[in-house]
C-alpha cells in the first residue's frame, strides 16, 4: 500500500476562507456545522458518536434498507463505468459497501470522497481502498455550501461517458433546505443518480414524531462532540449549559428541527487572532441543528429542483429513510 495520499483541497477550505467562516460563526452566534469536523480530535469524537448511535450501524433493519438501496442504485446504472461521488463522505463505510457492489458488476469505478475535513476524507479513502485501487480514489476537501464551481470540478474526470452516482448520507438534515437543494441539483447532470438518507419523524403526527426523537440527541457523546468547538476556543463547560430543543424552519418550509444552543451563565471572552468576542451571561450560541423530515416532505422538497424520487426505503422505526433519485432533463 502506498504511504502517500493525494488529496485535493478546494479554495472553500483554504485557511483564509475557513478563518472568515469561523469569524462569521462567532459574530452571528450561529456555528457553521463544518467546524464540528475541523480537527482530528473532532473527527474521532464524531466517528465514536456515529458508531454508538447511528441506526445504520446498530439497527439491522436500517442496515438492510441501505443494502436494498445500494442494490437498486447499481441495477439502475447500465454503463460500464461509474463515478461515485460521496458528498459528506464521513468515515466512508456506506460508500465502501456501495463500491463493493459496483465492483461485483465489473464496473470501472472512480471514487471521489468529499468532506470538509482532511482527516475525514483520509478515513474514507482508507475504507475505500478495501474495494478499489488507490489510483481510482480522488479525495476532495471542500465546503459544499461555499463551493459554487464543484460541478465543473467533477466534470474534469477522464471518463466522460461514466454514469455519475452521488451519495449524500446523513447530510441533508444539517443544511438549510433553500440553500442546499439548489446546490445539490446543480451538481447533477440529466440522468445522474442521487442516493441520500434523511432523518425522519416517526408516526402520522409530524410534530409529535419530532418530540419523540428529541432525547436521541441529548447524550454524553453528542454533548462532548459539540462542546469541543467551544472548549477549543477557550470556553469552559462550566461557563453555561448546552440545551436541546425543537424549532421551526426560519424560512417557513413547515419543517421542524432539533437545535442545540449553549447558554452562557457567566461572561467569557474569546480571541481569534486579533479579534475578540464577548459572550455575556444570558447570551447563547447555536452549535447545531438537524431537520427532521417525512417521506412526503422529502418528495415535496426535491420536486421543484428537478429531482425525482424513483424508490424509497423506510426503516421500521420510521426514523430513517433512504431515497434513490434521478435528475430530470431541464
Amino acid at each position: 500500500m502506498s504511504t502517500v495520499a493525494n488529496v485535493r483541497i478546494h479554495a472553500s477550505q483554504f485557511p483564509a476562507a475557513a478563518r472568515e467562516d469561523l469569524l462569521r460563526s462567532l459574530r452571528t452566534r450561529q456555528v457553521n456545522h463544518k467546524f464540528h469536523y475541523d480537527s482530528l480530535k473532532q473527527t474521532q469524537k464524531w466517528l465514536a458518536l456515529h458508531q454508538a448511535y447511528s441506526p445504520s450501524r446498530a439497527d439491522e433493519d436500517c442496515i438492510a434498507i441501505y443494502e436494498r438501496s445500494f442494490e437498486a442504485a447499481v441495477d439502475g446504472i447500465k454503463t460500464p463505468a461509474v463515478h461515485l461521488v460521496g458528498l459528506g463522505c464521513g468515515g466512508g463505510q456506506k460508500d465502501t459497501r456501495l463500491l463493493r457492489r459496483l465492483g461485483e458488476r465489473d464496473k470501472k469505478i472512480t471514487y471521489t470522497p468529499s468532506d470538509v475535513s482532511v482527516a475525514m476524507v483520509l478515513v474514507a479513502r482508507a475504507a475505500a481502498l478495501s474495494a478499489i485501487e488507490a489510483r481510482d480514489c480522488h479525495p476532495l476537501v471542500c465546503d459544499l455550501a461555499a463551493a459554487d464551481d464543484l460541478a465543473n470540478f467533477l466534470g474534469e474526470y477522464p471518463e466522460p461517458a461514466a454514469a455519475r452516482l452521488v451519495t449524500f448520507f446523513g447530510m441533508i438534515p444539517n443544511f438549510e433546505p433553500q440553500m442546499i437543494l439548489p446546490r445539490l441539483a446543480g451538481l447533477l447532470r440529466a440522468g445522474d443518480f442521487l442516493l441520500f438518507s434523511a432523518n425522519l419523524a416517526p408516526g402520522i403526527d409530524y410534530a409529535a414524531g419530532v418530540r419523540q426523537i428529541l432525547p436521541l440527541y441529548d447524550n454524553r457523546l453528542t454533548r462532548d462532540w459539540l462542546m469541543t468547538f467551544l472548549v477549543d476556543l477557550g470556553v469552559e463547560v462550566s461557563d453555561g449549559e448546552l440545551r436541546f430543543g425543537i424549532e421551526d424552519d426560519p424560512a417557513g418550509s413547515g419543517l421542524k428541527r432539533v437545535a442545540a444552543h449553549f447558554h452562557f451563565a457567566r461572561s467569557r471572552r474569546v480571541e481569534v487572532d486579533t479579534e475578540a468576542f464577548e459572550f455575556r451571561a444570558g447570551e447563547s450560541v447555536r452549535l447545531f441543528f438537524s431537520y427532521r423530515h417525512t417521506p412526503e416532505k422529502v418528495r415535496a422538497l426535491l420536486e421543484p429542483h428537478g429531482l425525482s424520487v424513483l424508490q424509497q426505503w423506510i426503516a421500521k422505526s420510521e426514523e430513517e429513510g433512504v431515497f434513490l433519485c434521478q435528475a430530470r432533463r431541464r
